[in-house]
């Protein structure tokens, strides 16, 4: 996490988040409340999840008030019960109010990330299979996204389009086929960059094969099909499963012997984990 709040493109995020929430004050908070005061705060879970950001917590809150001490009550990634206190805050009254919504939309969804994915990951459990996120993400919330996947025990595929190749229905169409498409991204990108194809039929698997790809996508194969595909891959690529990932489906898909799951829903359609704000 530390990496992340390093990035400028998050120090930037934070503080469009802030300004949307603050802009020129919080009027209700300054009209009622006296500087002076000092309080404690906790974030509490309102429901069993898997917390994440609670670094980034810290973070925001600091860029409210240097001077509001922040200290987790839990490790990143825990697992938590409703009413855990995960979380305890001090510091001047209103700097917490003017920070509790900024905080709260920020660990909520990372929360719900993580929770999500360690419900995808638990679904792997005795295969060598690993859980991956897409680029589905909201939009500016990549890094923080991406991040929340890790911490719920998934892993990342691609950040973008531009550190993997990953040949597509549409590039494979224009380029008149797997194997030319191949040859076109040989000649422009650097050999250390890892090209992906997707494959919907065992005839597009062994063009695959044959062009000594990295990754072998398998887009909306059938169990049996996937595990033909396989068979026939045996180890010369890696393998990826992807398309209608729902959270049923994950063991039976696991069980065909791919190496990863791709699951557009781990970032796309989460819902927020519920924490709050309470102050003593």
């Amino acid at each position: 996490m530390q990496l992340i709040l390093e990035s400028p493109a998050l120090k930037t995020l934070v503080n469009l988040a802030i300004a949307e929430d603050i802009s020129t004050g919080d009027i209700t908070s300054d009209a009622i409340i006296s500087n002076q005061i000092n309080v404690k705060a906790y974030l509490i879970a309102k429901a069993s999840g898997v917390v994440a950001g609670l670094p980034l917590a810290d973070y925001i809150f600091k860029s409210i008030d240097q001077n509001i001490n922040f200290k987790s009550l839990v490790k990143e990634g825990t697992f938590v019960s409703p009413k855990t206190k995960i979380a305890e805050i001090s510091g001047a009254y209103k700097s917490l109010l003017m920070a509790e919504r900024t905080v709260l939309n920020f660990v909520q969804r990372l929360s719900g990330i993580a929770t999500e994915t360690a419900l995808y990951v638990a679904e792997t459990k005795g295969t060598n299979t690993h859980i991956l996120d897409t680029r589905k993400t909201l939009p500016g919330y990549r890094a923080l996204d991406k991040y929340a996947v890790k911490v719920g025990g998934g892993t990342n595929h691609r950040f973008g389009l531009y550190d993997m190749v990953m040949l597509k229905e549409n590039h494979i169409e224009v380029a008149g086929g797997i194997t030319k498409a191949v040859l076109q991204v040989r000649k422009k990108v650097n050999s250390d960059i890892k090209i992906e194809v997707e494959t919907k039929n065992l005839a597009e698997v062994q063009e695959a094969i044959n062009n000594q790809v990295d990754v072998i996508m398998l887009d909306n194969m059938a169990l049996n099909t996937m595990r033909e595909a396989v068979i026939l891959i045996n180890g010369k690529a890696k393998v990826e499963a992807s398309g209608n990932m729902t959270l049923n489906r994950i063991a039976d898909v696991a069980a065909t012997g791919v190496d990863f799951i791709s699951v557009g829903a781990l970032t796309h359609s989460v819902s927020a984990l519920d924490i709050s704000m309470l102050i003593e």
